[in-house]
């Protein structure tokens, strides 16, 4: 696994543990010389990953939306930080950069993107990991109302098991690493979109 994507809260949360699983995993993939993309912010467990990650030595590229540059106050201080022209831009060229997909935890803006690269897998976009680090049963309740959908036909239960849920970062880094297809690179997400265009948000 070359690059991943990692989607968190621009805030701290209540929990120390949120924190300390942020930068565990940047400093875990920075020792695996695999490069952290995320949203481009030095705020909350955003700018703690990045910030662990490059403490390490490892690479850390950031992707932000111009409009967001203040509002999410970009770091500044990354390997390489892209701005882009739009929220669809920012997902899109994420996934291109990366080989999975991992939450953290974190509001709306995070379930929401990786959601959206959930949803990106079923419909056949790209086939990369989607998980959930899930520190103190931060996803139980999701999870729950998921298996809920499953059980009101609304969710093929195949589909449903595509979403790793973990609770460490050691079993986040163990799933991955033996997910088939993590190693067929970034390159497929581009093709697939270029060959069916989503609509800008």
């Amino acid at each position: 696994m070359r690059a991943l994507a990692v989607y968190c809260g621009s805030s701290l949360g209540s929990l120390p543990a949120y924190a300390a699983a942020a930068a565990e995993l940047g400093r875990a993939l920075a020792a695996r010389k695999c490069t952290v993309v995320y949203g481009g912010s030095h705020a909350g467990l955003m700018g703690v990953v990045a910030d662990a990650a490059l403490g390490a030595g490892g690479r850390v590229i950031g992707v932000i939306p111009h409009s967001l540059v203040g509002r999410e106050l970009a770091h500044t201080g990354l390997t390489q930080l892209e701005v882009v022209d739009s929220m669809h831009s920012r997902k899109a060229r994420m996934c291109e950069l990366s080989d999975a997909f991992v939450a953290l935890p974190g509001g709306i803006g995070t379930l929401e993107e990786i959601l959206e690269m959930f949803t990106w897998n079923q419909l056949g976009i790209h086939a990369k990991p989607c998980a959930l680090l899930n520190i103190d049963g931060f996803y139980d309740d999701f999870v729950a109302f998921l298996r809920r959908v499953v059980e009101q036909g609304l969710l093929k239960r195949g589909q449903f098991e595509r979403l790793l849920v973990v609770d460490s970062v050691a079993a986040l880094l163990a799933v991955l690493e033996q997910w088939p297809e993590t190693a067929s690179g970034a390159a497929a997400c581009g093709a697939a979109l270029s060959q069916a265009p989503l609509p800008a948000q």
